[in-house]
């Protein structure tokens, strides 16, 4: 099941931006301390980065999942982004019909 897993934001400093963040949130640092998370809970996660656009990460659970979905969101008005994938990338990346990126990621990879 495609579902929303982190939703990153573009800073221009990650360690202030994670502070700020966490109290807003009341979220928690994960071993990243880039990567906040919902205090006893699996839910959406914050990830702060100061190289990349702000963007959402939707998770499927297998990369036959991940296809589905991404053929399923082309489908729906997605594009494919020419991207420079890294040989073990676990995302692809795609735009709305607004053009906003966001990707889907398979997260058995980890």
């Amino acid at each position: 099941m495609l579902r929303i897993g982190a939703i990153v934001l573009h800073v221009s400093d990650s360690t202030r931006g994670s502070a700020f963040w966490s109290e807003a949130l009341g979220y928690e640092y994960e071993a990243n301390p880039d990567f906040l998370r919902p205090v006893g809970s699996a839910s959406t996660r914050v990830h702060l980065d100061e190289n990349d656009r702000t963007h959402l990460d939707l998770w499927t659970d297998s990369a036959e999942e991940q296809q589905e979905e991404v053929q399923r969101l082309v489908s729906l008005g997605a594009a494919r982004v020419e991207w420079e994938y890294p040989d073990d990338a676990d995302f692809v990346v795609l735009t709305d019909p607004a053009g906003n990126l966001f990707c889907v990621i398979d997260t058995s990879a980890e």
